[in-house]
């Protein structure tokens, strides 16, 4: 069985909160989740951040089974075995390389994964659970794989220690931004090769220690029939709760895709705001995606707040700024400032599109 990360997170900071660090001076409280110490800190630790971690431990633990980390999986988006998918909407996977073989599965649009063997025209694959053969004419390999996957995935930073500080420069006699836990993940902006690396942390760029993390890159991936059904029968409970309450369940869509937009678009323009809504209405409309604003959300390997567990996080506090609910509200409502764009990257991560402040939609 697959234990909870959550579940993980929490033995790892109770353990470390039973080694304390001298040099550090610091202390982890008794009863609930402590850290004993934070990596990357100054001479002079600020207590308050250490309450910070331990909130979003907690917040992580509470909200874990209201998140869904299987759209997601980790591939190597540089290696030789990389297959991609290249379609405009979805693409059946098989049992067996064959048309007429059991369906195993769908591969969805910038889908991608593994090659684990190839037969007479066919694939096997790899994409996160889905294991199972897709026709060649709907896959792209070597360089053509590379390069969608390089437009369409996203380097993330995985901490690998109990906490550790994000700087607003590159050293640890830098301002604090903020604290991160173990299990945490932040898109990467740039791996400055000097031990530091620069990343989007709060919708603003912030540096961590390279040798407390590891780097990652990733790709949607593709959905089994069992989870596909899951994820219908999920739906339809939904459906008959919001024809029961409509009005707190529409509330509920706003206000969770004004959190994604907090924590993605927070410090942008008005515009940036609609815009990352758009981005998600417009997945919701297309039929290469998830049909829900939730699904699209946390099935999608774009938004990695929503996969760390800082949209729920956002979500629950209800500290969610007013511009925020009206982008929220407008994007569903049908309002666009970028057409009709299913995706966007910090700018300089991409060649054209709609470039609005820090972001590029395309």
């Amino acid at each position: 069985m697959k234990k909870n990360r959550a579940s993980v997170l929490l033995t790892s900071l109770l353990l470390s909160a039973l080694m304390l660090t001298p040099d550090l001076g610091i202390t982890a409280q008794a009863g609930g989740v402590g850290v004993a110490s934070v990596i990357g800190a100054s001479d002079e630790t600020e207590k308050g951040e250490l309450d910070k971690a331990q909130e979003s431990a907690q917040a992580i633990s509470e909200n874990a089974e209201k998140t869904n980390d299987g759209g997601t999986s980790y591939v190597a988006g540089y290696s030789s075995d990389l297959v991609m998918a290249n379609v405009s909407k979805t693409l059946n996977v098989r049992t067996e390389p064959s048309e007429s073989a059991e369906k195993a599965g769908v591969l969805y649009k910038d889908c991608g994964g593994r090659i684990l063997d190839q037969k007479d025209g066919w694939t096997k694959i790899q994409s996160g659970d889905l294991v199972g053969w897709a026709d060649d004419n709907y896959l792209l390999f070597g360089d053509d794989a590379q390069k969608l996957a390089s437009e369409v995935g996203s380097e993330v930073i995985t901490v690998n220690t109990g906490a550790l500080y994000v700087r607003s420069e590159a050293t640890t006699s830098s301002d604090s931004l903020g604290v991160i836990t173990k299990g945490d993940q932040l898109d990467i902006i740039e791996d400055l090769g000097n031990g530091w690396i620069s990343v989007e942390y709060d919708d603003q760029e912030g540096y961590v220690q390279g040798k407390y993390v590891v780097t990652d890159f990733r790709l949607d991936v593709g959905e089994t029939v069992a989870a596909i059904k899951l994820r219908e029968e999920e739906a339809k409970k939904a459906e008959m709760t919001r024809q029961r309450e409509a009005v707190q369940a529409d509330g509920d869509e706003v206000k969770l895709l004004a959190a994604l937009i907090q924590c993605e678009a927070g410090n942008q323009p008005y515009e940036g705001k609609v815009g990352v809504g758009a981005v998600v209405m417009n997945r919701v409309k297309s039929a290469a995606y998830p049909n829900t604003i939730y699904d699209v959300i946390y099935a999608s390997g774009q938004f990695t707040p929503a996969l760390n567990g800082k949209v729920a996080e956002v979500y629950n506090s209800g500290k969610i700024s007013e511009s925020c609910m009206q982008a929220a509200q407008a994007a569903i409502n049908g309002e666009t400032t970028v057409g009709g764009a299913t995706h966007f990257k910090r700018v300089g991560h991409h060649d054209g599109g709609y470039v609005i402040q820090d972001h590029v939609f395309w």
